[in-house]
Formats: structure tokens, sequence, C-alpha cells
């Protein structure tokens, strides 16, 4: 069978293109997903259901079928960095931490400055609000009957340490913030999430499900891509693997959205991408596109960790985090370039860096959230099951390591407030000599900022004139016909917020083109 549409990755982006394009009853899409599918959510494994308190320690989450297990470098002086990424119908919006921020209007109006006018925030506003049935909020800033149910935890809900912590942070001098998503919000205050009911209303439960009983919608769930078929310049099929063997469908267009990993990973290993490299991969060049793989973008971070006293009790089947602020650095002409938020619960060792799960306490994590370093990533081997390799390169600027460096004092400061001061007993990471001065400060984080889950930008959005632009702004491949990418990856850089709402953004834009013929 000759399909219209093949999509390659069921995830953010992915399961929404899938969802728009049968909506056309004329139009037949199949639907590839490297990991299961879980079609009822009465059978869903907990980790894929529940966004919180399923029961699970991090290390048992990190283990699951339903993740790849990426292992990346950050700096030249932290040890290897675990990635996780969603691996299963919904893709990383099946396993995240269902923070559903937008990004300020300046990252969209930015994207159009540098040659994609379709992707100003004026234009995106219909497509946020398209998405989202936002339960607290309905003005023409938040959608009421999207696929995707938002809310914030109401003060009867706010677990002692989070309140303690808000309130800290406002005595500390961050204005109260009650929506984080209005487009002019910055402050502290409750962060929107996709949890209803502690369920991750992941793009599975809120797209899929909708649309899986259409005829013209074939998911197959379990199936590794290996490569993209060319015609010369021309897209025309997929080939992957299934049941241990290798299968090819052919279809008019191929769409491409295996993430911000996944999509570069595979256009490599099809040849398309720095011709150079390919070539010392032993790889045909299908067609050059030096962007492929560069301009990584990411949110770098670093957690603080409090013990608090005995008699602090906290429940195992609570959520992790309820607020956040987000603030501009000293010095940045960049609002809202900074992101700090609690979490309750924290671990006697480092979150994604070791199996010690023991509660000890509290703790807090201070991000960039618009960083000025990039990173690349690479071809290790032309086998799809061998990951590639990753170079974050987090902090690698003095602006970025002087943000952090004031972020984590800005923790420090929240900490000695009295309603939390109550609460701690001593602070485990980092030490007293490790924020000694500037220099054993800068130490510390480059020993341990990691990411923050939100890897971006490897397939670059931009006009043909733009030498590392890999997409132009209707996610169409430069130089090749029929192939699209469509989701984290094509991002010109990292909007200041948690990926996920964008993603999906990207997903109902690319759909919308799609069927108007861009």
């Amino acid at each position: 069978m000759n399909y219209d549409h093949i999509i390659i990755g069921a995830g953010s982006a992915g399961a929404i293109i899938a969802s728009r394009l049968t909506e056309d009853a004329h139009r037949n899409v199949l639907l590839l997903e490297a990991g299961p599918d879980y079609p009822d959510l009465d059978e869903m494994p907990p980790d894929v259901k529940f966004g919180y308190g399923h029961g699970l320690a991090a290390i048992d989450v990190l283990g699951t079928e339903h993740r790849w297990h990426f292992v990346a470098k950050s700096t030249d002086h932290a040890a290897p960095m675990l990635v996780p990424r969603g691996k299963t119908t919904g893709g990383s919006s099946a396993v995240n931490a269902q923070i559903f921020l937008r990004g300020v209007p300046e990252d969209y109006d930015d994207w159009a400055s540098w040659g994609n006018d379709e992707w100003g925030f004026q234009k995106l506003i219909p497509f946020f609000n398209r998405m989202e049935t936002d339960t607290d909020y309905s003005d023409d800033f938040h959608g009421v009957d999207g696929p995707t149910i938002v809310r914030r935890y109401k003060p009867d809900e706010w677990l002692p340490d989070q309140q303690a912590w808000y309130q800290a942070a406002r005595e500390y001098g961050f204005v109260d913030c009650p929506d984080h998503n209005d487009p002019d919000s910055t402050g502290v205050g409750p962060s929107p999430f996709n949890n209803p009911n502690r369920i991750r209303w992941s793009t599975n439960i809120g797209y899929l499900s909708e649309a899986r009983s259409r005829p013209n919608l074939t998911i197959t769930a379990r199936a590794l891509v290996h490569r993209i078929l060319f015609e010369g310049g021309r897209a025309v099929g997929v080939e992957f693997e299934a049941d241990g063997e290798l299968q090819s469908v052919y279809g008019d267009e191929i769409i491409l959205s295996a993430g911000a990993i996944g999509s570069p990973h595979l256009l490599m290993l099809s040849g398309v991408g720095p011709a150079d490299h390919l070539r010392d991969m032993g790889i045909a060049v299908v067609h050059e596109l030096p962007g492929v793989g560069k301009n990584l973008r990411d949110h770098p971070q670093v957690q603080l960790t409090w013990e608090t006293k005995p008699g602090f009790e906290q429940d195992s089947l609570a959520p992790r985090i309820q607020f956040i602020v987000r603030y501009t650095a000293e010095g940045s002409d960049l609002r809202n370039d900074m992101l700090i938020h609690p979490f309750s619960y924290a671990t006697r060792s480092l979150y994604y860096t070791d199996p010690n799960t023991e509660p000890i306490g509290i703790g807090m994590i201070a991000a960039i959230y618009l960083a000025e370093s990039a990173g690349e990533m690479l071809l290790r081997a032309t086998n799809p099951r061998i990951q590639p390799f990753l170079n974050y390169n987090l902090l690698a600027t003095e602006f970025d390591r002087r943000r952090m460096r004031e972020s984590v004092r800005i923790c420090l400061d929240i900490a000695e407030k009295d309603t939390l001061a109550d609460l701690i007993a001593s602070r485990r990471f980092p030490t007293d000599a490790e924020i000694e001065s500037e220099q054993t400060l800068d130490d510390w984080m480059m020993r341990n900022v990691r990411t923050s889950h939100h890897i971006s930008g490897t397939c670059k959005m931009g006009p043909a004139d733009d030498s590392m632009a890999v997409v132009n702004q209707y996610a169409r491949m430069h130089g090749i016909e029929s192939l699209r990418v469509a989701d984290a990856s094509i991002m010109p850089d990292c909007i200041r917020a948690n990926t996920n709402a964008t993603s999906m953004v990207i997903g109902e834009r690319v759909a919308e083109f799609i069927k108007d013929g861009n």
C-alpha cells in the first residue's frame, strides 16, 4: 500500500499530525513508533499513565522500556549524563514532568525575525489555544475545548514544603504570578500542568484516542526505523524493523517526528547531513546539509539539596513540583531567561546519576531558560541501535556561568528565609567549600550541570540562505522533496519554557501547513 503520509515517531508532534491529518477521510496515514502502544487508558503501565506518585523510584522509571536511554556529555568535567526520552505512543509527552508552560512572546517573534514569519507569537496563539482545555482560565490566551487538560494546583493542594518555598520566594522579592502562561507574566506562582487526577495527559491520550477508530490511520508500534528511502532528490519511503524483520513502506510524503535526537540521527543514517562526517562514517551522501545535528540547545540546570529536620514527612504519592519562579538575570536583556523550581522528596543522590533513591529532604533546581551555549551530535556507528554522540557543551560561555552562579546564590538565599529554615536541617549539595568562591562554585557547576530534558534545535528551521538551516518554515527539508521534519529539533533556539507545549504546537502548525498545501 502507498500511503499519503508516513509519520516517523508518535510523540508530542507526530501523534498530533497523525490525528489532525486523518480528520480528512481521504488521507491515508501510517504512524510508526519505535516503542510500545497503549490504546486503553485502563491498561496503561503506571509509569506512563501517572505523572507522579505511581510508586516507582527514579531508577525504576529509567529502567522501563518506555524510554530511550541515551548517555551524553554535558561538560569536559562532568560524569556522563543520562538523557531519557520517550519511547512509546505519546513520546516524551508520555514520560515527562507535565509542566505545560508556553514560551514568552519574544521567543516566537525572534523565530519570525530570523526568516520564519509564520511562527510569530500572534500567529501561534490560536494553535496554543486549540490544543488545550485550561480549567482555570478562559480568555484570549487560553483554550477551553482542546484535547489537553491543563490545570494548576490549588492552595488546598499545596504541600507544606512547596507552600513554604513559595512564601520564601515572595519574601525574597519575587512578585506573585498566578498564571505563568499569561504572555506578560513573571515571578513566582503555581506552574501549569497537564496531569488531571495524576494522569499524564499525553498526546496518546489527548489526540490518538480520538483518531484510532479512523480507518485511514494505521499505527505500527515497536517499529524501529533504519533509514528513509530516496529516489534521486525525493523521499519515497521508509525502511523499518518489526518483529525482527526489515520492511519497506512507501508514501507520497515522509514526516520525520522522531524528536531532537532521533530526527537528526535518522537523517544522518539516511545520508542527509554534514557531508564530510557522513563520508567518514562510510555513508553515501544523499544530500549535504551541514546543520543536521548542530545547534543542540537545552536548558542547563543544577540541583541543590537540603536534608530536612526530624519529624518532617513526605508522601511518596504526592507531586514533586507545584511551583516555579521565572525571572530575568541581573544584567541580562533576555526577559525571563531564568527559572527556579522547588522539588519535594529529594533523594540521597543526584537524580539521574545514581540509583540511591532514599528520600532525605527537599531541593531546588536552578536553570538557564535561554542559554548562549550550544552543542552538537554526531554518529558513532551506522547501526540505528547505537546512539549518536551527544555533546551538550553546557555552560560554555561566561554569560551562562555568570547567570547560573547568580541563580545558585538566589536558591541559597531563599533557603535562609524563615519559612524554609524551619524545615531544613542542613545543606547536602553544594557544600560550603563548593560555594566558597566564584571559582569553587564554577567548578561545582561544571561537574554537576545537566540537561533539563529540553533538547531542541538540531534540525534548525530557517530560510535557504541560512547555511545551518535544515528545514524551511513550513518544515520542508531544504533540497529534498516530500520530506518534512516536525518536532522540537526544528526550533531555531530553545524557548524560555519547558518544550512539550511548543513541540505540540509544532505538530498543530505543521498539520495545518500540510492541509493548506504549504
